[in-house]
């Protein structure tokens, strides 16, 4: 396949997902914030040269430039005045060296909310007692995969996610996604790097 074609195809993706990026969504926003010191302190503008273990949440291709057998993250970062916490973990190991295998966990929630349903009693007494706490938290688990083409400087990857968001035992609901991204050095990788993620997201309102 001639090398051009598969530059201005993946260009033309990328534009498209950028476009897609810029429309307001507000389910699963925990998945935006980012991980990485790195590519935080880049203003999340990581997605092209994403190329160690984070790759998995950032883009499943990158996961190739892997320098080790295996790679390890932890991230921890707290808002809101250390209200809400933010943890992420991350993993991944070389299967050969065309193709790496990665898995990602994050959580985001605020612990120990005051649950006051049941703070008057039966006979209409406040009893401080009866107040328990309860997490509002949102999950997210990540495989992902990543592989070199037999076109050279093209990687592909792709992200499989289960995301489950629990309220205490008031609510909870699961959803699953998918990303799929590439990542394509072109002219023997000389600063021009493209890449597309496509992102499917479909959220499961159960109460559970």
């Amino acid at each position: 396949m001639n090398k051009s074609f598969v530059f201005l195809l993946i260009s033309i993706l990328g534009l498209t997902s950028i476009v897609h990026a810029q429309a307001p969504k507000y389910s699963n926003e925990f998945l935006n914030l980012g991980v990485g010191a790195r590519a935080l302190g880049m203003s999340n503008s990581y997605v092209v040269s994403a190329n160690d273990v984070t790759a998995g949440y950032w883009n499943p291709a990158g996961l190739l430039g892997l320098g080790n057998q295996h790679q390890v993250a932890l991230m921890h970062s707290e808002y809101f005045a250390g209200i809400a916490k933010y943890d992420y973990g991350a993993y991944a190991t070389r299967l050969d060296s065309s193709s790496v295998l990665g898995v990602s966990v994050l959580r985001f929630g605020v612990d120990d909310i005051p649950n006051t349903t049941e703070l008057i009693d039966a006979n209409g007494n406040v009893d401080y007692s009866r107040i328990t706490t309860f997490s509002a938290v949102d999950w997210a688990f990540i495989v992902s995969y990543a592989k070199a083409m037999k076109i050279p400087g093209l990687r592909v990857g792709a992200n499989a996610k289960i995301i489950r968001r629990k309220i205490g035992d008031f609510a909870g609901a699961w959803g699953f996604g998918l990303d799929l991204g590439a990542q394509y050095d072109y002219k023997n990788g000389n600063l021009l790097q493209w890449l597309v993620i496509s992102q499917v997201h479909s959220m499961l309102g159960v109460i559970i």
